[in-house]
């Protein structure tokens, strides 16, 4: 069997379709007088490893390309772009390399010299081509679904407890960027990736002091709640700088049966981070890049595998960048070294990650607060900065992950993970400014804090595939930890008086250094189980499992460090979910699945202080269509979101868990390439967010703050036929108007639109020293310099995004 399994190389779904392509070695002949013009294709392929390339060729030109690992181990390929048949195609590809090819229907299959033509070969689903070790499709490591048509996004991602699932084969609304997509967008950080998704929106703004928290589905979602590959708290605390992962994969939804509590109680939505990893082919990649007034940045990519079968991987990544943003009086300095190491032998796979992330920022970027009863000021320049020169915050976060697979037999594989994370933030803020009038008077208060947090997480659990005549199964089993350690101190300043349009700025207040003494501890542990039933060729699958959850929290005194409360509870989130295939392209898909929030001891004061309330339960019912039209993906989801929360019975003088929010919404998304060289990705989120239940229902039936009742997001790409190598892009984002808090009467910050645009142009005639193409790229956000406040919570309004100019080149060594 393991032969077998060597054996097998590459077999590259990529659609239906008819060519004109015959069975030859390497070049056509030329054709005959009256024979059907063969097809082209606008091809875009960069040179890289051959096996990577010819999967790109196979989503492109839509045929299916099938060949023996050892044929196409230590193999790259030059770069290919143009229209082109597929025959020119190949023959770029496989030029040099002595590989001749075959069809057979509506497969290419490749050959060394004087093999004998496999007709009728067996094809397969997609595997992983890794050397001599092939990797089953239950696993994680070295098992990343590659991209879909048009490298934005890819054909799947982590569905958390059920491992790697492809887009048709999810029943959720589940997206993964690319880190191509990253590069060429030239996003900062993992929030920037995100861009083009139409239910995010961002809550803090970047160049400030706080997390890069996200609405999602119109509920809060901390940077806390972003897990890495799959374990939450091993990440930088407030931010990621982007090009650390290799997708960055956003569930839209609870999901408390499949990646168990968040730690801040995400429920809108999670992200997961997926690392990279060293593929075939050795990687020395620079990019420089500027940003506009004045940030100069670098990146270095390196990657080697090592070993008679490339047994042994190792990526480095490293980035610096520092300067002025384009908001005034704001700096920025960020550096990253992650390091990325893997193993892969027959049956185990290993991998250890290891980062150090280091973010200071000075000149604050702060957001405005209008006081009880005044009207909401006018947004200021978004370029402007209305928070004081002296403000700073310094964060350095050390994280290492190690996890290790193995392959019990070829349809079970056990695992385990494990990882520690090291957070330190000192920030000197200029307070929170409180607008006085509606011309934007603002008072504020200084305050210095120190922070740490200190994380460890482990899991560990079982994936199996297991036929039962006609009904298949996939079980998966998970028992998974986590621990937070947080401390912190705060020193407070004098109150002074502003202007968000013309600012006071003073000098900076004498504050001592508070330190961090510990002030909480969170531990989460939890078991989960889930079986997905499967017949007919997974026409029809249907999965159900379930999470046991427990929480623990402590709270302590900072000054004396006597525990003040502590919390114990637990429970049981089940979930089931539906995918049926009418058409091999079509998928509808529901689910019912809950989201988990820490529950809450009954503080004193109250007729039943004590009490402990378990965890919170919000309930999502959801269901949704998906067709994948070949070269382009469409799906639509209707969704319900019920969050509960505590208010007080003022009859009883009792805390009950009687409050809710009802989220409900329409979401319409689309990615891929309809057309050769013209790629689109985006979408729209039609949201009702209304307060069912309310302390003495005072606020029933009014619309949640925060949550804009439409959003349209949506970016497209365009290959220049008549200028090869030169791309045009651009993105328009709208958002409608939305409340900033429950106060009566209600407030409320305008509707805006903003628009993107940018350029990248592929050098062929100026290569690097190791013969790739030169990328330069060139974009442009909030292009006419819209002014407006991009979104609010819970009464802050924060600033929208200036307009920013990014430059950057990218060559291989």
């Amino acid at each position: 069997m393991h032969s077998m399994r060597t054996a097998i190389g590459l077999a590259l779904a990529a659609g239906l379709g008819t060519t004109g392509l015959p069975a030859l070695a390497q070049s056509p002949p030329p054709q005959s007088p009256g024979a059907a013009v063969p097809r082209v294709f606008t091809f875009d392929i960069p040179a890289q490893p051959l096996a990577d390339a010819l999967a790109q060729f196979g989503r492109q030109s839509g045929l299916q390309v099938s060949a023996h690992a050892d044929l196409l181990r230590g193999l790259s390929s030059p770069a290919v772009s143009g229209t082109l048949t597929a025959d020119g195609a190949l023959g770029r590809l496989l030029g040099g390399s002595g590989i001749l090819y075959s069809v057979s229907g509506n497969t290419v299959i490749l050959q060394k010299p004087g093999a004998s033509n496999v007709q009728g070969a067996l094809q397969l689903d997609p595997v992983q081509v890794q050397g001599a070790f092939p990797v089953p499709s239950q696993a994680l490591i070295n098992n990343i679904p590659a991209p879909y048509a048009g490298g934005q996004v890819a054909t799947g991602a982590q569905l958390g407890l059920l491992g790697n699932r492809g887009v048709m084969d999810t029943p959720f609304n589940q997206t993964s960027y690319t880190a191509q997509k990253a590069q060429n967008q030239q996003a900062r950080t993992v929030r920037d990736v995100l861009i083009d998704d139409p239910s995010v929106r961002t809550v803090w703004p970047s160049g400030g002091s706080l997390d890069e928290a996200m609405w999602i589905r119109g509920f809060y979602v901390g940077s806390l709640d972003t897990s890495f590959n799959g374990l939450y708290g091993m990440l930088p605390v407030a931010s990621v700088a982007a090009e650390l992962p290799e997708r960055v994969e956003i569930l839209k939804g609870p999901s408390a049966m499949l990646t168990g509590m968040a730690p801040g109680g995400a429920i809108g939505g999670t992200v997961n981070v997926v690392p990279k990893r060293a593929g075939s082919e050795p990687l020395n990649q620079v990019t420089a890049g500027y940003a506009y007034s004045g940030q100069f940045g670098a990146h270095v990519d390196v990657a080697r595998r090592l070993g008679d079968d490339q047994q042994f991987g190792a990526r480095f990544n490293g980035v610096f960048r520092a300067g002025n943003t384009a908001i005034e009086r704001n700096t920025e300095q960020v550096g990253l070294a992650s390091l990325g190491l893997d193993f892969r032998g027959d049956n185990v796979r290993l991998s250890l990650d290891l980062g150090f992330q280091s973010q200071v920022i000075g000149g604050l970027v702060s957001y405005v607060q209008p006081a009880a009863g005044v009207a909401m000021p006018a947004a200021p320049s978004n370029g402007s900065n209305f928070g004081q020169t002296w403000t700073s915050t310094d964060k350095k976060d050390l994280f290492t992950v190690l996890r290790g697979e193995v392959d019990l037999t070829e349809s079970i594989t056990a695992y385990a993970a494990v990882g520690a994370h090291d957070n330190k933030v000192s920030s000197f803020s200029g307070g929170n400014p409180v607008a006085t009038s509606v011309n934007g008077d603002i008072t504020q208060t200084p305050f210095k804090q120190d922070v740490y947090n200190s994380f460890w997480s482990g899991e560990a659990g079982l994936r199996a595939k297991v036929p039962t005549g006609p009904i298949d199964h996939e079980f998966a089993l998970s028992a998974m930890t986590f621990r937070q350690e947080s401390g912190a101190g705060s020193a407070v300043g004098t109150t002074f008086t502003s202007n968000i349009y013309r600012p006071n700025l003073i000098a900076q207040q004498n504050l001592p250094n508070p330190g961090a003494n510990k002030t909480g501890l969170t531990i989460l542990s939890g078991f989960a189980f889930a079986d997905t039933l499967s017949v007919a060729d997974k026409r029809l699958q249907i999965t159900a499992g379930g999470r046991l959850q427990n929480v623990k929290t402590a709270n302590y005194d900072p000054v004396s460090g006597a525990e003040t409360s502590t919390y114990d509870a637990s429970a049981f989130s089940p979930s089931v979910a539906l995918v049926f295939k009418p058409w091999s392209n079509v998928s509808v898909y529901g689910n019912w699945i809950q989201g988990l929030q820490p529950g809450q001891l009954v503080p004193a004061g109250f007729a039943n202080a004590g009490e402990t309330f378990a965890p919170f339960k919000s309930t999502q019912f959801e269901v949704g269509v998906k067709i994948d039209w070949g070269k382009l993906t469409t799906t639509v989801s209707a969704f319900q979101i019920a969050q509960p929360s505590a208010i007080t019975d003022t009859a009883t003088n009792t805390l009950t868990l009687a409050g809710q929010q009802r989220n409900r919404g329409l979401e319409f998304n689309v990615f891929g390439e309809p057309v050769p060289g013209v790629r689109l990705l985006g979408g729209a989120m039609l949201l009702e967010a209304i307060i069912t239940q309310s302390q003495g229902g005072t606020n029933d039936g009014w619309q949640a703050f925060g949550s804009p009742g439409l959003q349209i997001n949506l970016g497209g790409e365009w290959d220049l036929p008549f200028a090869p190598g030169l791309t045009l892009n651009g993105r328009v984002i709208y958002t409608a108007a939305q409340y900033i808090d429950l106060d009566y009467p209600r407030r409320t910050i305008p509707d805006w639109t903003r628009i993107d645009v940018g350029a990248r142009y592929v050098f062929e005639n100026a290569t690097s020293p190791t013969g790739h193409p030169v990328a330069l790229r060139f974009n442009v956000e909030n292009l006419f310099d819209a002014q407006y406040w991009g979104t609010a919570y819970y009464g802050y309004a924060i600033q929208g995004s200036p307009r920013t100019f990014r430059l950057s080149a990218t060559a291989d060594f």
